[in-house]
């Protein structure tokens, strides 16, 4: 892969008008669910029963079934003492150039807030070396950010807790101070650990997506245009009766993001994060038999 790639764009994930609804039912064959538009359904109601969070709690190394029981209340927890115990961590951005330099990279680069949750934006392919010199010589504006992006050189350095049955590949995230993911909800549920560098994680719970001026992107995502960091009232008026609750994850730290909460993610140091999404029916709905698919 060259380093002298050009911005490439990806390019509209739904080709044809058949081609969301065969997503759909595979993103539901994939999660033993019924559907994915029910479960979507009954995560936004079951979290019209959830007491409003005030503050994202904290707990030490819980075991898989604490972890469940924990999970299964619907809403966030960070998890300390087992993120820091992984090799990767030892893995300093100097280190990473030395020994994963020429590790192929897609970096998000231009106005990637704007596009993020659009069936067109800009990427640039390169090398881990070449990305890590073009944040070095960034100009202003969005700094430029690997996002989402499967490593496989680098997943035997991560030692992740046996809290789901089955889980999606890892990916990570690397990019310096300004990185941003903007709002928007996974229906999965999502481990995501900090390896190296702070972020500020901004939540909202799932039945407030009425007040957020939602679209969805494919039938798991679903992003918003409303900045929490930077709210704008007279765009989004709805927006002010959302419940927001911020936390900042630090090196070491696991944030778990139950399926449908809201959350927007913006670095505050240079940051290495590594997240895995759940592909199974989310913990918050405690195994409901009516939304289960039945194998024959």
């Amino acid at each position: 892969m060259s380093e002298r790639a050009q911005v490439t764009r990806t390019h509209d994930p739904f080709p044809d008008p058949a081609a969301p609804d065969a997503r759909a039912r595979k993103a539901a064959a994939v999660r033993g669910v019924t559907s994915i538009a029910a479960m979507r359904a009954a995560i936004r109601a079951a979290a019209r029963a959830l007491p409003p969070l005030a503050a994202v709690p904290r707990f030490k190394s819980p075991t898989r079934a604490a972890f469940q029981a924990q999970a299964e209340r619907g809403q966030p927890f960070m998890i300390a003492g087992v993120v820091g115990r992984w090799p990767l961590c030892t893995l300093t951005p100097e280190v990473l150039r030395e020994r994963f330099g020429a590790l192929p990279v897609r970096a998000r680069v231009g106005d990637y807030i704007g596009t993020a949750f659009a069936p067109d934006r800009a990427m640039r392919d390169l090398s881990m070396a070449a990305y890590l010199d073009l944040v070095a010589h960034a100009a202003d504006g969005l700094p430029p950010y690997v996002g989402n992006l499967e490593l496989n050189a680098l997943n035997g350095m991560c030692h992740w807790p046996g809290y789901f049955g089955k889980m999606g590949p890892p990916r990570f995230w690397l990019g310096p101070a300004g990185t941003v993911t903007p709002l928007h909800c996974d229906y999965d549920d999502n481990i995501f650990a900090q390896v190296w560098g702070r972020k500020k994680i901004v939540l909202a719970p799932p039945h407030h997506d009425e007040f957020l001026y939602v679209r969805e992107a494919n039938p798991v995502l679903v992003g918003s245009p409303f900045d929490p960091e930077h709210p704008d009232f007279d765009t989004y008026p709805l927006a002010r009766r959302a419940t927001l609750v911020e936390c900042i994850v630090e090196p070491g730290d696991m944030l778990y993001v139950p399926a449908g909460w809201y959350h927007q993610v913006r670095a505050l140091t240079f940051s290495l994060s590594v997240n895995r999404w759940a592909r199974a029916l989310p913990l918050a709905l405690k195994g409901d038999p009516a939304l289960q698919r039945q194998v024959p």
